[in-house]
């Protein structure tokens, strides 16, 4: 895997693969642009011989202690294979980087592999938005990441560590 910040020169591609991953509700291609320039997100992509196959970016606020994932799609072909995951941990470390406690996101209540994904990293449900995902009326399902835990959990003390053996 080959995770790297975004350029102007990947909007091409990220739009191809945000309108193949979400085809009734795909970003426009001036918001997707006004997105990877913004000085308060961080987008990387995730490129595989030469293509980029992935994306993901996260929003903050400058001294905000909260983030917000703003997406994640890698292309059908590359699935299945851990790169979500690596993109995803790729936002939380710049998380961690930007000293973020709480991490927020959306997810399609009709995306079960997306909500299992990130209920393995943490992440808890909140509630729902109904109707949120237009036109297809389907719910957002909101959760958060304690992101003090997760990187306890990534990286148990050496105490814990002695307790297990």
């Amino acid at each position: 895997m080959s995770i790297r910040p975004t350029t102007l020169a990947d909007l091409g591609a990220i739009m191809a693969l945000e309108r193949a991953s979400f085809p009734t509700d795909a970003w426009s291609e001036p918001m997707m642009r006004e997105e990877l320039s913004a000085d308060h997100t961080h987008y990387v992509v995730d490129e595989l011989a030469g293509r980029v196959v992935g994306y993901a970016g996260l929003r903050t606020l400058p001294g905000s202690r909260d983030a917000d994932v703003q997406t994640i799609a890698v292309a059908e072909s590359a699935r299945g294979r851990g790169r979500g995951r690596a993109l995803l941990h790729t936002l939380l470390e710049e998380a961690v980087r930007l000293r973020v406690r709480e991490v927020f996101l959306d997810v399609r209540a009709d995306n079960p592999v997306a909500q299992a994904l990130y209920a393995s990293e943490g992440f808890t449900e909140l509630g729902r938005r109904p109707r949120y995902y237009q036109p297809d009326g389907v719910d957002a399902v909101v959760m958060r990441l304690d992101l003090e835990a997760w990187v306890a959990a990534r990286n148990p003390s050496p105490a814990d560590a002695g307790a297990c053996t």
